[in-house]
């Protein structure tokens, strides 16, 4: 006799401690999800998951023309401007797409949510976790260039996962917020979309922050974003800790929007299951 597992929309909840227990639950189908979009994402190119490589290296091939050799934009200390502008954009694309890919998901998932049980909060982290899988394979063009231009690669390469972890909580909380408002309001996505635009502009990823306004630097300060590049590049090429209050305002913003989000996704689960 087999048994039918179902969504219960008056199943009681424990906020936070559910949602994460149902995650450790479905460790092996998230691992299962992770695979998949891995390798279905280029399944018909031609290039394949070289296109994981190629995609952030074209982009900065052409910023670097315009703002490398145009503008002429100098970093200082020594550090070649395409290191630069290639750190930066390998990290602000890794939380865009993770942010939108995790506030899509269960939207995207819908037709089989409805068809088989699964805690929709699995679809949300696994894409993020599906995008932060593509920036650790792109990091690898990052440390070729290093080699190339002569930066070379400190030891403080090894620590890289401190921001990426920390980076996989913002992006997760944020999806799972976003994904909480889609089911109801669609166009929440586009408009999280420009707002990430805009947070990846207030972000020094392809200038430097020495043409910043004195009277505007308290804006690039308290973008979140700021002080995950800043400890990332710390770590992948600067070979140094950078100071500590960076690391404490990117630990803070990781945790409190993982919070924010897990606990606001369990107060709006029910209506996530009957809407979808």
């Amino acid at each position: 006799m087999t048994s039918t597992t179902y969504y219960d929309s008056d199943q009681a909840r424990r906020p936070l401690v559910s949602e994460f227990q149902n995650l450790w639950d479905n460790r092996g189908l998230i691992r299962l999800i992770v695979g998949r979009d891995l390798t279905l994402r280029y399944k018909r190119s031609t290039l394949g998951i070289w296109w994981t490589l190629l995609n952030p290296l074209l982009t900065t091939g052409v910023m670097w023309m315009v703002f490398g050799k145009i503008f002429r934009f100098d970093v200082g200390e020594g550090i070649p401007y395409i290191v630069y502008l290639l750190s930066g954009i390998l990290l602000v694309t890794f939380f865009s797409q993770a942010t939108i890919a995790s506030g899509s998901a269960i939207v995207g998932n819908a037709g089989v949510l409805s068809k088989v049980y699964v805690p929709p909060e699995v679809f949300s982290v696994s894409a993020a976790l599906s995008a932060a899988a593509n920036f650790m394979i792109s990091i690898i063009i990052l440390l070729v260039v290093q080699l190339v231009t002569g930066v070379g690669i400190p030891w403080t390469v090894v620590l890289i996962p401190i921001p990426v972890l920390a980076m996989l909580g913002l992006t997760a909380g944020l999806g799972l917020l976003i994904a909480a408002a889609a089911v109801h309001f669609f166009d929440v996505i586009d408009l999280a979309s420009v707002f990430i635009q805009l947070i990846s502009y207030l972000t020094p990823s392809f200038y430097p922050i020495s043409i910043i306004p004195e009277s505007f630097l308290f804006v690039i300060y308290l973008n979140p974003l700021y002080s995950y590049l800043t400890v990332f590049r710390g770590f992948m090429y600067g070979g140094e800790f950078v100071d500590w209050w960076m690391f404490a305002y990117m630990g803070a913003t990781s945790i409190v929007t993982l919070l924010l989000g897990v606990w606001m996704f369990s107060r709006s689960w029910r209506s996530l299951v009957v809407l979808l």
